[in-house]
């Protein structure tokens, strides 16, 4: 095969960037998941949160989380947070 049809930088399913969360069996990790996964969607890094996460964007368990996500984001005036948690919850 030609090597211009090869990608040898094609990225895998690895996380493009680290995500500084704790341990999964830290009572802090689903909502530091749902903190990734909401900054990951700002940014246009869903699928690399997902990974790093090992939840997919509307996950029910991080309902909670995300919704006092919004609350925060409401009262900070974060327009785009808002519409990310308000979009999640649908």
């Amino acid at each position: 095969m030609s090597r211009a049809f090869v990608n040898e930088d094609a990225g895998g399913a690895a996380p493009r960037r680290g995500y500084g969360l704790p341990a999964r069996d830290d009572p802090g990790y689903d909502a530091a998941a749902a903190e990734a996964l909401l900054e990951a969607a700002r940014g246009g890094e869903t699928e690399s949160a997902e990974a790093a996460t090992g939840y997919y964007w509307g996950e029910p368990r991080l309902r909670d989380h995300v919704q006092r996500i919004l609350t925060r984001a409401r009262s900070a005036g974060d327009e785009r947070l808002i519409q990310l948690a308000e979009r999640w919850l649908r």
